[in-house]
């Protein structure tokens, strides 16, 4: 989405693929910026995705079920399992753990620990156990399963931060998160939104509150995991295939994160369709 003046009057202009074509829309905002341009780009954003992408990830849903349901139950059991292990995997990763993709399988199918630190194999074992309880738990977002999930991941590596929110300043590369002190009142202001939010699409749902919990930062460590966490659990409750966001491509995700929350969102419409193009066909 670009912000464009042409002869002394603004412009919102936003641009998609639809099939083959590039197809290009623009909105006329007034001789100035609007105070609430934010609120404006979020509105005029949200009509271009209605009309041109979510019907697409609603077939992507609808098409997964069908598909889901035709599954054994013993295959649906090996199916949560390679998706636990993948998630697992590469959350764990871009956070730096030493567990590979194949070492994470076997501590999960297999319970074979490899020889890797031991704090790598406690924390790929606790994040396995948390995502099965959201796979396995339709439930809406709140503080407590925030802070449950984090000391259920965390209690035996780092005892001292586990389900805790912070009390000091955290620096992650160039971003500053938000003061200490101001961190109740942000995550009241989060859990507020969220509930306001619950009826916004499911893929933007998922995305707005990952993009908003990041910038909050409100842990001293493990905000990234109990982040892609939340994700899966704003699409289990709303039956959507979930989005692994992968190791390998850390760099787009990170680049998307350093961005406006609009251009956060659109990022994370292209990796899911992208992901999920085949439910598409």
């Amino acid at each position: 989405m670009k912000l464009i003046k042409r002869k002394n009057l603004f412009y919102l202009g936003h641009s998609f693929r639809k099939e083959k074509k590039v197809v290009y829309i623009e909105k006329y905002i007034g001789k100035e910026i609007p105070k609430n341009i934010e609120e404006i780009k979020q509105s005029f954003l949200r009509k271009c995705l209605q009309e041109h992408v979510f019907k697409k990830l609603e077939k992507i849903r609808i098409n997964f079920q069908k598909e889901w349901k035709k599954y054994p139950e013993s295959i649906k059991k090996k199916i949560i399992l390679d998706l636990s292990t993948g998630f697992t995997y590469n959350s764990n990763a871009i956070e730096g753990s030493t567990i590979t993709l194949n070492e994470t399988e076997d501590l999960i199918k297999r319970k074979i620990s490899p020889n890797k630190p031991i704090t790598d194999v406690q924390e790929t074992i606790r994040h396995s156990k948390v995502f099965f309880k959201i796979i396995n738990k339709k439930q809406p977002l709140s503080l407590k399963m925030i802070l449950e999930w984090h000391k259920e991941l965390f209690e035996e590596t780092k005892p001292d931060i586990a389900g805790r929110i912070r009390d000091y300043i955290v620096r992650v590369g160039g971003y500053i998160a938000p003061d200490w002190q101001d961190l109740k009142k942000l995550l009241k202001e989060f859990f507020k939104w969220y509930e306001q939010n619950k009826v916004l699409q499911p893929i933007e749902l998922a995305a707005r509150a990952h993009y908003k919990f990041e910038k909050i930062h409100p842990f001293g460590d493990g905000n990234g995991r109990i982040g892609r966490l939340v994700i899966a659990q704003i699409l289990r409750n709303d039956h959507y295939p979930l989005l692994i966001i992968e190791y390998k491509k850390r760099k787009s995700y990170y680049h998307a994160l350093s961005q406006d929350e609009n251009k956060f969102l659109n990022y994370f419409i292209r990796r899911y369709l992208s992901q999920y193009k085949r439910y598409l066909k």
